[in-house]
Order: structure tokens, then C-alpha cells, then sequence
């Protein structure tokens, strides 16, 4: 049986992130990894066109939170891989 593990808790993962990754669909970190960071990211883009989505800042603390580690310590081969 697979565990899943809810987004509230999560390494980087805030309020405000968490209401619009559930806005779109995703609810767990199972949800997140299944989706990919950058498919979330374009997902809440699209919900808030007339707004600045911080593309380092949202992509880099969802890949994060699936590392369980902090966004600014991510290595830098995995936010150049994030950038492209």
C-alpha cells in the first residue's frame, strides 16, 4: 500500500502554495511527483494569468518539497535542469 504525504507540512511548501496546487489538483507530495514540478507550475500560471508567478522561486521549492530539502539549497544542476 503506498503512502502518500499531504502537501501541508512539507519542506516549502506555504498557505498560499498549497491553495494553488490544490486549485489545480494536486493535494500530496504523490500528487506533486506524478504532475512534475513544471507541469504544477504552468497548471497555477494559467489560473493567475494577471499575475507574476516567481518561475525560480515556485519551481525550485516544488522540487524541494519533493527532496525534502530547502529550495535554496537544491544543487545547481537541478535548478539549471529547472530553468530550461
Amino acid at each position: 500500500m503506498e503512502t502518500t504525504i499531504a502537501l501541508k507540512g512539507s519542506k516549502n511548501i506555504g498557505v498560499t502554495i498549497e491553495k494553488r496546487l490544490n486549485e489545480i489538483g494536486i493535494y500530496t507530495l504523490t500528487d506533486l511527483a506524478e504532475r512534475t514540478p513544471e507541469k504544477a507550475y504552468r497548471g497555477i500560471g494559467k489560473n493567475y494569468p494577471d499575475k507574476t508567478i516567481p518561475k525560480c522561486y515556485y519551481l525550485y521549492s516544488l522540487k524541494g518539497a519533493l527532496l525534502d530539502i530547502d529550495w535554496r539549497k537544491l544543487p545547481e544542476n537541478i535548478k539549471k535542469e529547472l530553468r530550461t
